[in-house]
């Protein structure tokens, strides 16, 4: 135990996600070495990050205005829905430059025993961009867990009525991977989403 800001640092710090009593400790005596300037500059960001940072009034990722840089471009595919968890799985999905559609961020998964069920989701927000007719595909992306099959799931049955195709990203083996070492339901799914190869 430390003494009076020290530790009330190493505290917070220690609140955030991933960031450990060890790593909490290491990072608030980097910023007790660290110039005054980088120290501001940290403060300075998060300061603006919670004045400035909205979530998007059409898909629900982060922005700094009503809509954010994805929804405001013309060149999307304003047809094709990509639905995902949270706002770091469009940031990946972005980089591998294969999807020129829009998003739907739905700010988490279906988890009943952490007690988050599909109101507490952006789902209604989903359904009502579904409404007026313009979206053909929704891609439904969530992550390959228990809650994000949950998910899937849930929000395949809710949208097979409103007339718009629904597919699911494939998962299987990862390219470099070992048969050895992967779990039986990365091996089932990987069996499920085979291909035939043509010569």
């Amino acid at each position: 135990m430390y003494e009076g800001v020290v530790q009330d640092l190493i505290d917070e710090l220690g609140r955030l996600p991933g960031v450990g009593p060890k790593s909490a400790q290491r990072i608030a005596f980097h910023l007790l070495s660290a110039d005054p300037e980088d120290v501001t500059r940290l403060a300075e960001a998060l300061q603006q990050i919670k004045e400035r940072v909205q979530f998007c009034q059409t898909c629900g990722n982060v922005a700094e205005a009503t809509q954010c840089r994805i929804c405001l471009d013309p060149r999307r595919d304003p047809a094709l829905i990509c639905v995902v968890e949270q706002s770091q799985d469009v940031v990946a999905i972005e980089r591998t430059r294969e999807f020129r559609g829009r998003y739907h961020v739905l700010g988490g998964a279906i988890n009943p025993i952490g007690g988050v069920g599909p109101e507490d989701l952006r789902v209604k927000e989903l359904v009502t961009r579904l409404a007026d007719g313009d979206v053909t595909e929704v891609i439904i992306a969530t992550d390959p867990n228990l809650e994000g099959e949950a998910t899937a799931t849930y929000l395949a049955r809710l949208l097979r009525t409103m007339g718009v195709r629904i597919s699911r990203l494939a998962s299987g083996l990862p390219v470099g991977g070992d048969l050895e070492y992967a779990d039986e339901v990365t091996l089932g799914r990987a069996f499920e989403g085979r291909r035939l190869i043509e010569a």
